[in-house]
């Protein structure tokens, strides 16, 4: 099995100073690059950061061949109707290289900043449900009307639509049955970020194992062929930096290759904070490393 890697860049930098990343991940060989789609996140509120789909836009006009995504965007502050116009554009610009990472949105600065309730988990993935069901089908349809108890639209249009026919991949995150329904239904792909304890890196892997078998229950459910998706999993959602050094970095890897998994996501090691860590680590991964993990 042929293992693709990926590099979530924070958009916590201007321009001028992250650009060159962007470059980089794409020179050194990887096969898609990342950024989180927030209006703030978590305590890095307080500082820099900047919109995803206009970083999106920037990072398709420094590569070439590079697959760019959102690691998710979520209905937390967006509408369908006005979405899609952000996601033809960057598919356009990107020559058809944009990946669409959605999720359901938490809890937190998102959820709070527009003023409006913060939502127990049952009704985020409902209007998770929504917000997918008319991303699709305003994407695939020119001039879509349509209501729920959620969202709404009134001849919202997608003119003149994806580059990608029939419209941009989904990568859909999922760890509950429902939203695992909505990854059988719409998806391309699935991400995960596991569950568990914050300093159990066994029992992270073990929750991994258990989604991973869940997946394959609700795609053998839905009767759709397992070869059909794609398959994500979040590495720094462990309790361990992926990237702490470039053996661990081979180790977690291969077990998830073990477990299925088609693709593996990391993080830009960043100077403190969330994702700390050594840049060395990356390049050495990227030069020595990666021709290896990826065949």
């Amino acid at each position: 099995m042929i293992m693709r890697i990926g590099i979530v860049i924070l958009p916590d930098q201007r321009w001028a100073e992250s650009r060159h990343r962007w470059r980089q991940v794409e020179e050194w060989g990887f096969d898609h690059a990342w950024t989180y789609d927030h209006l703030g996140w978590r305590d890095l509120v307080d500082g820099p950061w900047f919109d995803s789909m206009a970083t999106l836009t920037a990072a398709a006009t420094v590569t070439s061949r590079i697959r760019l995504g959102t690691l998710v965007a979520s209905p937390n502050f967006r509408h369908p109707a006005a979405f899609v116009r952000q996601i033809t554009t960057v598919d356009d610009v990107s020559a058809g290289r944009l990946v669409l990472g959605l999720g359901a949105g938490g809890i937190g600065f998102d959820s709070a900043v527009l003023g409006g309730e913060t939502l127990p988990p049952r009704q985020r993935v409902e209007r998770f449900a929504e917000f997918t069901e008319l991303l699709d089908l305003i994407l695939r349809e020119d001039g879509t009307t349509w209501r729920g108890d959620w969202f709404a639209a009134v001849d919202a249009r997608n003119n003149p639509g994806c580059v990608q026919q029939p419209r941009v991949p989904f990568v859909v995150a999922a760890n509950g049955p429902r939203s695992m329904r909505l990854v059988a239904r719409f998806g391309q792909g699935w991400v995960t970020t596991g569950t568990g304890d914050d300093n159990d890196l066994a029992g992270w892997w073990d929750s991994v194992a258990a989604l991973s078998a869940r997946m394959d229950r609700t795609l053998d459910e839905a009767g759709r062929d397992p070869a059909t998706l794609d398959r994500y999993l979040s590495l720094d959602a462990a309790p361990v930096f992926s990237l702490s050094s470039a053996q661990f970095f081979a180790d977690q890897v291969g077990r998830a290759a073990d477990l299925g998994f088609t693709d593996v996501v990391a993080h830009w090691p960043r100077a403190s904070s969330w994702y700390a860590g050594d840049e060395a680590v990356l390049a050495d991964v990227a030069t020595r490393l990666l021709p290896q993990l990826r065949g």
